[in-house]
């Protein structure tokens, strides 16, 4: 597949640095013809030299540079390529992308670019989750930019971990060649994805809640945006960054998810992630609830609709895939099974949420998913990499299903 393809490998100042002189040779040993741009910070992690005796090409540094420019120039850099990768994709570089900065010869080539992009973000834990970064990230999908990662663990700070470890070489490689390839099996289909808590109110001030993030829910929505399904993320209260790419409807209630979601049928996916609370107060108080010497007032709870179960049973309206979600906190994979079956759905992906699992608000996840042929176990990732992982195998899933190959 990589054979005869041209990359131009944008290398910036990190850590992780050292990783990409691996994708360059196994870029090389699949018959791809690889050029690299290091940045002056690249150039500290890893030398110039390294990187033309692995690349078999000049490393690229200076954008003043009077023979370059002469002889191939950051404009036949930028355009004589299949495809950019940039990895690592430091922050400072995204925010570069981002707002279109060109001041030296990485940040201008990516400017002057009329190729695809993919991007290999690496950073500390913290730098990932600051609000800048993330805006930037959303304009840079919003272009078309994609990436893969980054993955949860230890940083090379001593005892600073979290989602921010570049994506390791086999996965970077992996997701060039789905680049190159189309990158985008879901393009053309609809997907509906419910998304964190409910919050289903006692009186004005007072509510029934869990502790769900929504932080997988919106990963999985992200990542079905990415692989270009067209996404509607229904999502209760959270405090998590819409997801770009996708159509956002705000939520409060069970009742609220559930009519949003019929609405946004039909479609060919549906993902039910949200943490929707079960009960609610059949008749909530218009004015906060006082306390009184007659002791706490009495909640009469009402039962909630059933989201999954109404998806799963929509008619000619049904989505092609239902998944479902089953949070559980002991005997998790029978319990899920058995919700699967009760549910009606096609997947159930079951996940601990016991207090020491740490799942719930939480960036990692260890998951189960369950369908009529089995149980696959996962081991544990960050959730961003399970919802890049689903969405994988959803689109296996479609593909198979759209040429007649039997599939659970």
């Amino acid at each position: 597949m990589l054979s005869g393809k041209r990359i131009l490998l944008v290398i910036a100042g990190g850590i992780a640095a050292y990783k990409v002189l691996e994708v360059v040779r196994r870029l090389r040993d699949r018959g791809a013809a690889v050029r690299c741009i290091l940045t002056r910070a690249g150039a500290e992690f890893v030398t110039p030299l390294s990187v033309s005796a692995l690349s078999g090409e000049k490393a690229y540094q200076d954008l003043f540079s009077l023979t370059d420019e002469a002889d191939i120039g950051h404009i036949r850099l930028a355009r004589d390529c299949d495809l950019v990768v940039v990895a690592p994709a430091t922050a400072d570089l995204m925010a570069k992308m981002a707002v279109g900065l060109a001041d030296d010869l990485a940040s201008s080539v990516l400017l002057a670019t009329d190729r695809p992009v993919l991007i290999a973000p690496a950073m500390n834990p913290h730098m990932w989750r600051n609000p800048a970064t993330q805006a930037n990230l959303a304009t840079l999908t919003a272009r078309g930019i994609r990436r893969i990662g980054p993955n949860a663990g230890a940083m090379a700070e001593r005892g600073e971990a979290g989602e921010g470890r570049m994506s390791e070489p086999a996965e970077i490689l992996a997701a060039i060649e789905a680049r190159l390839a189309g990158g985008e099996p879901l393009s053309g289909m609809k997907a509906i994805v419910t998304s964190g808590p409910t919050h289903e109110p006692i009186d004005p001030v007072r509510y029934i809640a869990n502790r769900s993030s929504g932080k997988q829910g919106h990963a999985i929505a992200a990542a079905l945006a990415e692989a270009g399904a067209a996404v509607t993320l229904i999502s209760g209260p959270s405090r998590e960054p819409d997801p770009p790419g996708a159509r956002v409807v705000h939520v409060e209630t069970a009742r609220e998810m559930l009519a949003a979601a019929t609405a946004a049928l039909p479609a060919d996916i549906a993902v039910c992630a949200a943490a929707v609370a079960d009960w609610r107060v059949a008749s909530a108080a218009s004015e906060k609830l006082k306390k009184t010497s007659g002791g706490p007032p009495s909640l009469v709870l009402a039962e909630n609709p059933d989201i999954l179960m109404t998806l799963s049973a929509s008619g000619s309206k049904r989505p092609r895939l239902v998944v479902g979600f089953a949070a559980e906190t002991e005997r998790v994979i029978e319990q899920a099974a058995a919700k699967r079956l009760k549910k009606g759905c096609d997947w159930i992906v079951a996940n601990d949420v016991s207090p020491a699992s740490g799942v719930f608000g939480g960036d990692a996840n260890l998951v189960h998913v369950i369908d009529a042929a089995g149980v696959e176990s996962w081991p544990r990732a960050s959730k961003s990499e399970v919802a890049e992982r689903l969405v994988r195998r959803i689109g296996d899933h479609l593909l198979q299903r759209s040429k007649g190959i039997p599939v659970p």
